[in-house]
């Protein structure tokens, strides 16, 4: 899960974090998240863990010194770099889920498109759309297809729901691409 260290502005955004984690935990789905003890990442992780559930945390040595880790965790992996964290977030994630958060959350979250893109894993992608906070990344990725610089089979691939279970549901039926060739064989 991709989320923000801060809560935000809006009280919905740390109960949507609270209720995905209680509720993945329900469904018996590990949580694989950046291993803060701070906002919406933080949020998640507690409620998956008072629900029973499993918490894997990794984190950045750079970001235990700073004392934002969950120490509290059962399952807290350090590395040594943000690099290493996304590869191995990546290694323990059946698929990805991003809730509202700031340029962390974007960059992994298109880290991990561009790695489906690029064949480089076959994982399903949602972002829960809490309070229309992703409007306008659904709306830039609309106008990359019409520019030409987003084939519609990757853009269909970033599945944006504000429900929960419509998300999920969405997500356990996708099916990547069946070519993966992203480049245009056009040269203009």
């Amino acid at each position: 899960m991709f989320c923000g260290s801060r809560v935000g502005e809006r009280a919905g955004y740390a109960e949507a974090a609270r209720s995905v984690g209680r509720r993945l935990a329900e469904r018996g789905i590990a949580l694989v998240y950046g291993g803060g003890g701070i906002g919406l990442m933080g949020e998640a992780a507690k409620a998956a863990e008072e629900a029973g559930g499993e918490v894997i945390g990794v984190i950045p040595q750079a970001l235990v010194e700073r004392e934002v880790a969950r120490n509290e965790l059962q399952d807290l992996r350090i590395v040594a770099n943000m690099h290493e964290r996304k590869a191995l977030m990546s290694d323990l994630s059946d698929a990805f889920i991003a809730l509202p958060g700031g340029l962390g959350t974007f960059e992994e979250l298109f880290e991990v498109l561009t790695w489906s893109q690029l064949g480089i894993h076959s994982k399903p992608t949602g972002v829960l759309d809490v309070e229309e906070y992703f409007g306008p990344l659904r709306a830039m990725l609309d106008h990359a297809v019409s520019e030409g610089f987003l084939r519609d089979e990757h853009r269909s691939s970033v599945m944006i729901d504000a429900d929960f279970d419509a998300l999920l549901a969405r997500m356990e039926a996708w099916r990547p691409p069946a070519k993966q060739d992203w480049v245009s064989s056009e040269v203009r």
